[in-house]
Order: C-alpha cells, then sequence, then structure tokens
C-alpha cells in the first residue's frame, strides 16, 4: 500500500471538534478541500456558507472505522462501541467538512466505483449552470486498510492500493485578465458495459464521444491522463482503447496506486494542472470503472 504519510506538523483544522474521532478518510478529505480552497479560513465568509456546494465521491468509504466497528460486533455486541458507528457512515467527510466550512447549502455524497468522481464534477457543473451555488468543491477521497488490499488482488494481482484525497473547486466562468487555469469543456455520460459490451468498446465509445462533439479535434498537443497503471485486467480496456494516442500522456496510478474515487480526483487535478506545465491546448480524463462503466471529461485552457 502506499500511505498518506503523516505531517509533519499537525494540521490546525484537526482542532475542530467535529475532527476530535474522524476517520483518516473524513481527515484527507477536509486536508484536499482546503488546499482547492486556497487556504482559507476556516469560517467562511458572511452568506457563502449557503452560496458554497460541495459534492463528495467514494467508493469504500470509511473501511477502517467500519472494519474495528463491525469487529466489536461480531466480537460482544452488547459492548460494541458507539462512538465508532458515525464514522462506518458514507456520509461522514462531507458533514464533517461542511460543519467545518460552514456549508448550510447543497451537500451531496456520490457512491460508486472511480467514475463517480466524474459524475460529481456533472453534478457540480449543474448546479453552477442553474444558479443554485456560486462555487462548488468536488472532493475525492479514498482511505487504504487490509480489507481494500485484499480485495484489490481480485482485480488484479500486481496492482498496489492508495489512498488519500483530491479536489477541485469550481466557479462559474469568468473573465480574470492575468489569471490561467482550467475550465471544464464536457463530461460524457457514463458508457455502461456488461454481457453485451465490453468495457474496451465503452471506453472507444467515450473516446469518440470526446474527440466529437466535445470539441477535441486534434490529439496532437492534448494531454492524456489515463488511468491506467494497477496493471492487469484494470488496465486492459485502457490500453487498448487509447492505443495510437498521438499526444502527451500521463499515468500517475503507476506512481500513486489505485485509490478508486481519488485516483479519478488526481486524474483530474493533474489534467488542470498540465494545461500550464505542458502548455497544452486540452487535457482529457479517462476512466474505466470496475463496476458501473466508462467515463471521460475534457478541460480546456481558460480564456480559449
Amino acid at each position: 500500500m502506499r500511505r498518506v504519510p503523516f505531517p509533519a506538523n499537525r494540521p490546525s483544522f484537526l482542532a475542530h471538534p467535529r475532527m476530535r474521532r474522524s476517520s483518516p478518510i473524513s481527515q484527507f478529505c477536509v486536508g484536499a478541500a482546503l488546499e482547492a480552497l486556497g487556504g482559507a479560513a476556516i469560517v467562511p465568509t458572511e452568506g457563502d456558507g449557503r452560496r458554497l456546494g460541495l459534492v463528495f465521491c467514494t467508493m469504500t468509504g470509511s473501511v477502517v472505522y467500519s472494519r474495528r466497528f463491525f469487529d466489536e460486533v461480531l466480537r460482544e455486541p452488547a459492548t460494541a462501541s458507539p462512538l465508532l458507528f458515525p464514522e462506518t457512515v458514507f456520509n461522514a467527510p462531507a458533514s464533517h467538512l461542511a460543519a467545518i466550512l460552514g456549508i448550510t447549502g447543497r451537500v451531496h455524497t456520490e457512491v460508486g466505483d472511480a467514475g463517480c468522481f466524474l459524475k460529481g464534477l456533472a453534478t457540480a457543473a449543474l448546479w453552477l449552470r442553474l444558479g443554485a451555488v456560486d462555487r462548488c468543491l468536488v472532493v475525492g477521497a479514498e482511505e487504504a486498510d487490509w480489507l481494500i488490499g485484499e480485495g484489490l488482488l481480485h482485480l488484479s494481482r500486481t496492482a498496489v492500493a492508495g489512498e488519500g484525497a483530491g479536489a477541485l473547486l469550481l466557479e462559474r466562468s469568468v473573465e480574470r485578465d492575468g489569471q490561467g487555469g482550467a475550465k471544464i469543456q464536457a463530461v460524457t455520460d457514463p458508457i455502461l458495459y456488461g454481457a453485451r459490451t465490453t468495457p474496451v468498446d465503452a471506453m472507444r465509445t467515450v473516446r469518440r464521444a470526446l474527440t466529437g462533439d466535445a470539441g477535441l479535434h486534434s490529439e496532437e498537443g492534448t494531454l492524456l491522463v489515463d488511468g491506467t497503471g494497477a496493471g492487469g485486467r484494470l488496465d486492459r480496456a485502457e490500453r487498448a482503447a487509447w492505443a495510437g494516442w498521438k499526444g502527451s500522456r500521463w499515468s500517475i496510478k503507476a506512481v500513486l496506486g489505485e485509490a478508486w474515487a481519488a485516483g479519478a480526483a488526481w486524474q483530474c487535478v493533474a489534467a488542470a494542472a498540465g494545461l500550464s506545465a505542458l502548455s497544452a491546448d486540452m487535457a482529457v480524463v479517462s476512466v474505466v470503472g470496475t463496476q458501473e462503466g466508462a467515463m471521460g471529461a475534457l478541460f480546456g485552457r481558460n480564456g480559449s
């Protein structure tokens, strides 16, 4: 496993009452969100709590506390600690973060495979378009545990489990002189696979969608941030579907490990950052989920 290292200095947000018994996934979620906000103060400005939205995305949730709680239940139900139970709920990280930031508006938890982070981006974009929020945090987080590592072995014998969180802060498109940044051009619908459609076919459909109506007309000068790196059948569909790619290509899971929703969040953060780092015109994120389907997202340079 590739674990999140302990910080050299204790983060100040851990002193918040909501974080006293929080699970690692909640701590990762809050840390990534505050970084996406630019280190903003914990207390929001007046009215910001209602106009700031939050979409939290995860696949496995709080495995560490769940394992501990159900271990106690199996050993002796009468003495199982009720203090552990709240952290086993999928909504716990979003609840903690909303309390810390004073968010009183829209808060949503998306549970699914790695593609749920892209669904979270689409949800946030919809809220912005409808005027429901002015800004929206989209956070993907996972925590590692031996249960996750063992489960991953059923999908790939070479994959390494990772953990952590990634976050993007979305806002309505505005022109800012002298500032770069990225904008979301498109998020595809999930292309489901199963008995009639293979994961390779589903990912090829995503590629055609991104290179057609979505606005990607040339692969040259475009960065592809794929989800390969775990090895085995987890990589097979993307390697086949994106064969012959003519632009730059990053496979960050080869370094950070397989972290499901958090991994997809890292891909999107890397895509946004890569537009500046490589002077790329566009960036593509490719995700093949283990359960639901294939999805993709297209990022463009802000102001272009």
